[in-house]
């Protein structure tokens, strides 16, 4: 039965969506269009967003025309859901620090700084390790990075999947420490632990009784930072290649009837 908090929608839908490429140009705001869309939505089915960036970035890239997105969306997850809000009011919250403990932590932070250090690529700049309340991401360029700069090592990365091979050394490294390395956006992967990935924040939507659960995001491949939430069975999952086909793909699923 669904929850009586959107009794009033005329779908009883979920659609939450993946941010950067799939709501927004990487690290930009939302365009026009994408905002009219999901007023649209709105007046149909349940509408919420689910990032791996904080709360803060989230929130800018999304205020547009005046829009205060913990309140024009329905659902607000950032950090994969480590940081919840329904309705505009914050739900309980997790720590990666908790987690995994400060001797552990500084282990894995050290390891990652010496690796840098080390790491040969056209461009560095600032801000490698960012600190999050859920998990930790990692930039071998820096996330200080300009707009022109991210793109560049977007093409190189394309080519010499460095950030794969990170992965895949931290992975062999701390194999005990139970954490997940999911790749996302045009210069980072995030870590943080097994199961907190972008499903973590369906425990705060499944007991709503919704009829479906719609995902859109744009990395949907396995190793992706959308893969586990587009393939959970509790999700029907779309993999679209930017805000254009978002806006597509929702008008025919849920508008054009």
């Amino acid at each position: 039965m669904v929850s009586a908090d959107f009794a009033n929608r005329p779908q009883n839908k979920l659609v939450l969506f993946d941010v950067d490429d799939t709501l927004t140009p990487p690290r930009q705001q939302a365009t026009a269009e994408i905002i009219d869309l999901l007023r649209k939505l709105k007046d149909q089915v349940v509408i919420g967003f689910v990032g791996g960036s904080d709360l803060v970035k989230i929130t800018s890239q999304l205020s547009v025309d005046g829009i205060n997105p913990l309140e024009f969306f329905d659902f607000g997850f950032a950090e994969n859901g480590l940081i919840a809000y329904k309705l505009g009011k914050k739900q309980a919250s997790q720590s990666f620090i908790n987690y995994i403990g400060e001797e552990r932590y500084k282990k894995l932070v050290n390891f990652i700084l010496h690796y840098l250090a080390d790491m040969d690529i056209p461009i560095k700049r600032g801000t490698f390790v960012e600190f999050r309340n859920g998990m930790v991401n990692v930039s071998p360029m820096g996330r200080n990075a300009t707009f022109d700069e991210r793109n560049e090592f977007a093409a190189y990365d394309k080519i010499h999947k460095v950030r794969a091979a990170f992965v895949d050394v931290l992975r062999e490294k701390f194999a005990d420490y139970g954490l997940t390395y999911s790749i996302g956006g045009q210069i980072s992967f995030d870590v943080f632990p097994s199961g907190w990935d972008k499903t973590y924040c369906l425990r705060f939507v499944e007991q709503e009784g919704f009829d479906e659960i719609h995902f859109f995001g744009d990395k949907t491949y396995k190793g992706g930072n959308d893969y586990e939430i587009f393939t959970d069975a509790r999700t029907i999952g779309h993999s679209v290649k930017g805000p254009a086909d978002t806006v597509r793909i929702c008008t025919e699923l849920f508008l054009s009837s």
